[in-house]
């Protein structure tokens, strides 16, 4: 992402955003702040020993469902979602391909175009991550007071009536980790 794009996203946020959202996300944005480097980054320590490039990391997780069943995509449909070129995307996916965590497939409407899908090894990889992340934050929690986790609570309970967080925190709970 180029400086440019950047200031065009803020000068835009700036502009849609009310004051009193503006501070909910700047506390929001501190608190993930502290949980994704309380752990000291042991999150980005798998990533760098997977030697994913950024990209290729955002592409795993979504190959693995965030939350959802794992999904098969097309490349073209991957670079829209993830705002780079067709080209950019078809080389990330290859690298994933190489390291046998996705695997590509022969579409079934079109036998000329490739589907990409994750394989076990990257869903263990998907896996991994989504435990070191929830470790650290299970971490972080035990060092809250009584009072401040039932705060905390409250106002996540809040946001378990939106589908898409509560979908994930029922896959969350219902694996090993909770």
């Amino acid at each position: 992402m180029q400086a440019s794009d950047v200031k065009a996203i803020t000068e835009k946020a700036a502009r849609e955003t009310t004051p009193e959202a503006q501070d909910t996300a700047a506390r929001l944005t501190a608190l993930l702040r502290h949980l994704f480097l309380y752990d000291r980054g042991n999150q980005l320590r798998v990533i760098e020993e997977s030697g994913l490039s950024m990209t290729q990391c955002k592409v795993l997780l979504e190959l693995g469902g965030l939350g959802r069943d794992a999904e098969v995509w097309q490349v073209s449909d991957l670079a829209e979602v993830f705002g780079v070129s067709v080209p950019s995307m078809s080389r990330a996916v290859d690298g994933l391909v190489k390291k046998g965590l996705a695997t590509r497939i022969e579409d079934p409407d079109d036998r000329r175009a490739r589907r990409v899908a994750i394989t076990a090894s990257g869903k263990d990889l998907v896996e991994t991550l989504v435990t070191v992340r929830q470790t650290g934050i299970e971490a972080f929690a035990s060092t809250l007071s009584a009072a401040q986790r039932r705060k905390l609570d409250a106002a996540v309970d809040s946001l378990m009536e939106r589908e898409d967080i509560a979908q994930t925190y029922d896959l969350l709970k219902g694996s090993d980790r909770a």
